[in-house]
Order: structure tokens, then C-alpha cells, then sequence
């Protein structure tokens, strides 16, 4: 009886131990699939994470070639708009003075004698000069509008008169027979001047100049030998770009030298078209 009481209760702790470690194992069983379940999530979180990673590269990348391209757009409109800032152009037309030229070799009180013949108020013009572009938006003032100096050099020529008696083949005051040479009218101009130039981007661009600077070379002088004649100029027009870099326009001028110098008004205007190459 002893021994199977001894038995019965060893075996009794036997179960206990037994049923103890059964449970260590179960706890350490849903700890291993706790863990397991954690490194499941783990791995769909990184997958997650590189799929987002991946997402967020392509959208950067998709972002960089949206930012090229538009830095491409952009450095093309800015090439486009550095070409339409200069201008060379060469003009030609029709020209008028307010007076018939006189001076020393047409008419003249000085010597009243020869032709007396004064020079026509009509004639043509040729010229050239070019623009460059001071600002885009008249300093932030008007947008869509440009500033532009432009310099020009201009020939005109009011036909052929006859002289009087120093222009007289021999002088008539050497006692030579009336024999009067032609004399050739002409004035040669240089100015300078702002030219605001509006719709900016546009292929068809009109413009003002509201004032500038001109010098006037006349021929022949006046009979006090003066050749220069400082001015104003006023002129307005129009350019349309036709191909690539190669511009058409129209323009008039009006060019006053406050009344007459040494008896000579070289007042007048000129209406034309030229042609322009941008560069």
C-alpha cells in the first residue's frame, strides 16, 4: 500500500509537471506565432513601404521631367525673347522738308545773282539703324511692354537745283556767262531716341517714339557755312515678324528743328517700310 501511495502521488506530480510544461509550450507556441504573425506584418509593412518608396520615386522622377521640360520651355522662350530684344533694320521711303532748301550755292541773299533756284521739297530716303532692348515691362510699370533704345543713320535727298552765281561754271562774279551747275539737295541725319515697343510675345508689335535727339548734316551749308542742325524727332510704327528672325515694318517720323538756322528750316518727315533681321 506503501509503495502505490508513493506511486499514485508521484505519478500525481508527474501529470502536474507534465501539464505545466504543456502549458510553457502552448504560452512559448503563441508567442512563436505572435512573432510570427509580427514578422508577417513586418514584411507586408515593407512591402507596403517599398511599393510607396517606389511610388514616391516615380513621382519624383515624374516631377524632374516636368521640371526639365518646363526649364527646356522656358530657356527656349527666353532665347525667343533675347532675339526680340536687338534689331538691325534698313528703311527706305519718301521724305519732305517743310521748306524748299535754301544756302550758299542756291538761293542767296548774299549774293543775288544765278539761278536762285531752291531745293525741292520732295525727295526719298534711305537708312539704317538698330534697337536694344532696355526693359520688358517699362521697369515694372506696363507689363507686356519693352523700352528700347534705338540709334539711326538716315540719308535723304531733295533732287538736284540749279545754283546760283558761286555755283555759275565760271562764277558769274568773275564775269563767266550764265552757266549755273546742278547743285544736290540731300541732309544726312543721325538720332537718337527711346522707342516703346507694345505686346510683347506678339509677332505683330506697334511702337511710339515720344521724343529724341537728332543732328542734321545739310548740303549745300547755309550761306553762314553752317552744317549741323539739331532737332527733335516724333515717329511711330509697326514691325510683324514674317519668318524666323527676319521682321517687316512701316514707320513715320517727323523731325523739327525749332524754326529756321542761318535762314535754312530743315523741319520735315519721312514715311516708309523696312526690314529688319533680330539677332
Amino acid at each position: 500500500m506503501s509503495s502505490l501511495v508513493v506511486s499514485s502521488q508521484t505519478f500525481a506530480q508527474s501529470s502536474a509537471k507534465t501539464h505545466a510544461l504543456e502549458q510553457q509550450i502552448k504560452v512559448l507556441e503563441n508567442q512563436l506565432k505572435a512573432i510570427r504573425q509580427e514578422l508577417d506584418h513586418v514584411k507586408e509593412r515593407t512591402v507596403q513601404d517599398e511599393q510607396e518608396i517606389r511610388k514616391v520615386k516615380e513621382e519624383v522622377a515624374r516631377e524632374e521631367r516636368e521640371v526639365k521640360e518646363i526649364k527646356v520651355k522656358h530657356e527656349e522662350i527666353y532665347r525667343e525673347m533675347a532675339r526680340r530684344e536687338r534689331l538691325l533694320f534698313f528703311r527706305g521711303g519718301y521724305a519732305h522738308n517743310l521748306q524748299g532748301r535754301n544756302g550758299s550755292s542756291l538761293q542767296s541773299r548774299a549774293v543775288p545773282l544765278g539761278a536762285q533756284e531752291a531745293g525741292d521739297n520732295d525727295g526719298w530716303y534711305i537708312g539704317a539703324g538698330f534697337d536694344w532692348n532696355l526693359t520688358r515691362d517699362v521697369w515694372g510699370m506696363l507689363p507686356k511692354t519693352s523700352v528700347f533704345a534705338e540709334l539711326m543713320f538716315e540719308y535723304k535727298k531733295f533732287g538736284t537745283a540749279q545754283g546760283n552765281a558761286l555755283s555759275n561754271a565760271p562764277s558769274q562774279l568773275a564775269g563767266g556767262a550764265f552757266n549755273p551747275l546742278g547743285i544736290t539737295v540731300s541732309q544726312f541725319t543721325v538720332s537718337a531716341a527711346p522707342k516703346i515697343k507694345f505686346m510683347e510675345g506678339s509677332d505683330f508689335r506697334p511702337w511710339i517714339i515720344p521724343a529724341g535727339f537728332a543732328v542734321h548734316v545739310v548740303s549745300p551749308a547755309s550761306e553762314s557755312i553752317t552744317y549741323l542742325f539739331p532737332g527733335m524727332m516724333f515717329a511711330a510704327g509697326a514691325d510683324y515678324r514674317i519668318w524666323k528672325e527676319f521682321y517687316v515694318g512701316v514707320d513715320a517720323r517727323y523731325h523739327e528743328t525749332f524754326g529756321k538756322t542761318d535762314g535754312i528750316n530743315v523741319s520735315g518727315l519721312t514715311a516708309g517700310a523696312y526690314l529688319g533681321i533680330g539677332f
